[in-house]
């Protein structure tokens, strides 16, 4: 076991932001690990971390700034990785791969680079109306009806919605219905409400009703359905894993797409937000928790609660004032709404 207990200065290149961090933990590297590994199309941050250390979001501790790249995220197919022990410290280097020179400039597209996590997996959950705040549901603008008399709507059809009091500077907004109501495991209180995107619009006209257009639709556009401001917010794609700053303890509440059983890459819900600490980038440990049985020797007057057992990572990928959403990282066993998100 080697203990990081240096402070390590991340750089990053494409203005998001300079951070210091001070460790702690046991840097765990894996028994098997290669001391080199080319990248590959199809490679992320987390999974080629995790060919070296048993624990991939502790990358950033010991990445060792290359004078060939100075942002470590910029890392492309063909590139190698070397591990090296310095002074007892386990170090990532990135052997730039070698480019034959032309007289044409060559320029590599941002957009083909390795990125933390597979964004494919999360993209349409970044600007989209996800969670709706307990408190702001009953002064959202709904839609009360249709012209000539129609029950439904769809893309490039009017429909009109009452409660848009002032006219707002971003005329765009998205349509959602209410989905499941979300509620802490523990203390029953309702944390937000499920966001279920229906479409984008535009407002046409202020009035009671205000009259709308849409301009697409995933699902018939009904009455009831509410409509909020779509977002201005620029979501950042580039993730960087991290521990929570405190010990945090909560629930997975519900898991995307309706599955019952969740695997690595779905999308799921935990009962912790900005307000309990979390942020972009904060990776948790899951567990399963352990059953209650009887004690087979002294019978039914007597039970006993199995451990609880480690079934997976999540990092944490967008928040809200309660709730969060995070993608499944890493699956050693079935995991399950109800199961058990922590501090790893």
């Amino acid at each position: 076991m080697i203990t990081n207990k240096k402070t390590i200065i991340l750089y990053v290149l494409m203005g998001f932001f300079i951070s210091t961090w001070v460790h702690a933990d046991e840097i765990m590297l894996n028994p098997d690990h290669p001391t080199t590994y080319t990248v590959v199309k199809g490679d992320t941050l987390w999974d080629i971390s995790g060919r070296f250390l048993q624990y991939p979001w502790q990358w950033p501790d010991i990445w060792h700034s290359n004078p060939q790249i100075e942002n470590p995220h910029l890392i492309y197919p063909g590139d190698v990785i070397s591990l090296e022990i310095v002074e007892g410290q386990p170090r990532l280097y990135l052997d730039k791969r070698t480019v034959k020179l032309s007289p044409k400039a060559r320029i590599t597209p941002l957009d083909t680079a390795i990125p933390t996590i597979p964004i494919d997996a999360i993209k349409q959950f970044l600007d989209q109306p996800l969670i709706i705040e307990a408190n702001d549901m009953p002064n959202q603008p709904y839609v009360v009806g249709f012209p000539n008399k129609r029950l439904i709507g769809g893309g490039q059809e009017k429909f009109y919605v009452r409660s848009i009091e002032t006219q707002p500077e971003n005329l765009n907004y998205y349509i959602y219905r209410q989905g499941k109501t979300y509620r802490d495991p523990d203390t029953n209180e309702i944390l937000g409400y499920e966001a279920i995107y229906i479409g984008n619009s535009k407002l046409k006209k202020l009035g009671d009703p205000a009259t709308f257009m849409a301009v697409s639709s995933v699902q018939q556009i009904a009455k009831g359905d509410r409509v909020m401001p779509a977002s201005q917010e620029e979501f950042q794609q580039a993730f960087y894993p991290k521990k929570p700053s405190e010990d945090i303890s909560g629930y997975i509440l519900s898991v995307q797409n309706g599955v019952a059983l969740v695997g690595q890459y779905q999308i799921v819900a935990i009962n912790k937000g900005s307000a309990d600490g979390m942020s972009v980038g904060t990776v948790l440990a899951i567990s399963q928790q352990g059953d209650t049985i009887y004690d087979v020797i002294k019978g039914h007057s007597s039970q006993v609660t199995l451990p609880n057992e480690r079934s997976g990572y999540i990092m944490i990928f967008r928040t809200f004032d309660r709730i969060s959403y995070a993608l499944v990282m890493n699956a050693t066993s079935i995991i399950r709404t109800g199961d058990i998100v922590h501090t790893p």
